[in-house]
């Protein structure tokens, strides 16, 4: 995980109560339509979802700047590349 210059994010999903691999997707699908460079933050479940969504995400190229327990769920801050 790299951490880069945080700011305020250009959107929010929150995906409590959502199942893996249907988070993924949705955030995958949110972060396709936002501008190269900006910035979403997405609320997660914990167990499966934190577990699984953020290395998912690396994987498909999302950098994925900051991990927050937020208690009783988590915060994680992705930023959408700036070239594909």
């Amino acid at each position: 995980m790299k951490v880069s210059y945080l700011s305020t994010p250009d959107a929010q999903l929150d995906l409590r109560g959502t199942p893996c691999p249907i988070n993924f997707v949705r955030t995958k699908l949110r972060l396709e339509q936002m501008s190269p460079g900006a910035l979403l933050e997405v609320w997660l479940d914990p167990g499966e979802p934190i577990e699984q969504v953020p290395d998912s995400l690396t994987m498909a190229g999302y950098q994925v700047e900051k991990i927050t327990d937020c208690t009783g769920y988590f915060s994680l801050f992705i930023r959408r590349p700036v070239t594909a």
